[in-house]
């Protein structure tokens, strides 16, 4: 295997080098064909709930409308990381140029940053629902639903234009090798000829806003309803209440449960292994894995995929 990886031969590329998951040629074979095998069944996942909800009549609402869109916003969530890290396992540079790991850091931020969005109306849908049944109809309307939607995305590549801007802007020494497979704020900012106390806190402030604002408004919300629940008298009412929350409560359980493990994971040798690892699974894996929680565990859902398989 070539030595892509040495100082001599990155420090006259005018991008940077992404190693990735660096292993024998054979290995990166291996990892292409595993990858691409999981990215095309995230896209075939995620395009079936999407066709599902187009052509249900009955899951034309606000509920199943949000789901779709997530999914819409699933695909090209991974669609930001999986395309260039399948080049790059067949490439013997692993070179990324200066504009295209800037676009890609700009692209999986704002991604990110809308899915969080996301999981923050789907959790207030499923708060009105439970919470607020007979109000349910005339607050969550059409309109209210499609001016949340348009707000996540609005807000979602509105967040990082501007730390992105500043980070790009910085001068960057040494062999520019990013020990990762996507061009992430902490790496480059590691590469910066000088430290900059400022863009580092203005950075991560960003970040940890985005994450844990949405994620406490989701706990107050499952808080609501959860109270809510305990008090239905039937056993069957409360099971019906869950079970309408349980596949978003799981796809937020996996979302930010990888996510937190980046900030209480322990500084040490592997701690870029580690990186590699949660970054992968909450950007490849769960995308892959939340079609079928909800098609798994909604009734209308199944039967919305049976009738999408038969056609």
């Amino acid at each position: 295997m070539r030595t892509f990886y040495t100082p001599s031969n990155s420090s006259t590329i005018t991008g940077f080098v992404l190693l990735g998951f660096p292993s024998p040629r054979e290995g990166q074979i291996l990892l292409f064909v595993l990858f691409s095998a999981v990215y095309l069944l995230t896209l075939m996942g995620n395009a079936s709930i999407i066709c599902a909800v187009c052509w249900d009549q009955r899951l034309h609402t606000p509920m199943y409308i949000l789901l779709a869109n997530f999914s819409f916003l699933e695909i090209w969530y991974v669609t930001s990381t999986v395309p260039n890290m399948l080049v790059n396992f067949l490439s013997d540079s692993k070179v990324i140029s200066f504009s295209g790991c800037f676009l890609q850091f700009y692209f999986f931020f704002s991604l990110g940053s809308t899915e969080c969005f996301f999981l923050a109306v789907m959790a207030f849908d499923r708060y009105l629902a439970i919470c607020r049944p007979l109000h349910y109809p005339s607050i969550m309307t059409r309109r209210l639903c499609t001016n949340l939607i348009i707000s996540c995305w609005v807000l979602g590549f509105l967040w990082f234009p501007v730390p992105i801007t500043i980070i790009s802007q910085m001068s960057f020494c040494g062999s520019r090798i990013i020990d990762h497979f996507l061009c992430d704020p902490g790496p480059l900012l590691a590469l910066s000829c000088t430290s900059d106390p400022v863009v580092e806190l203005a950075s991560s402030t960003l970040s940890s806003l985005i994450l844990f604002t949405p994620f406490v408004f989701i706990m107050g919300s499952y808080a609501l309803v959860l109270r809510a629940v305990l008090k239905v008298p039937s056993a069957a009412g409360r099971q019906k209440a869950f079970s309408t929350c349980g596949s978003h409560l799981a796809v937020v359980s996996l979302f930010y449960g990888s996510v937190m493990v980046m900030y209480v994971s322990p500084t040490s040798e592997h701690e870029a292994r580690m990186q590699k690892i949660v970054t992968l699974f909450y950007s490849v894996i769960t995308p892959l894995i939340n079609p079928i929680i909800y098609s798994l565990r909604n009734k209308d859902m199944k039967c919305a995929m049976k009738k999408l398989l038969r056609k």
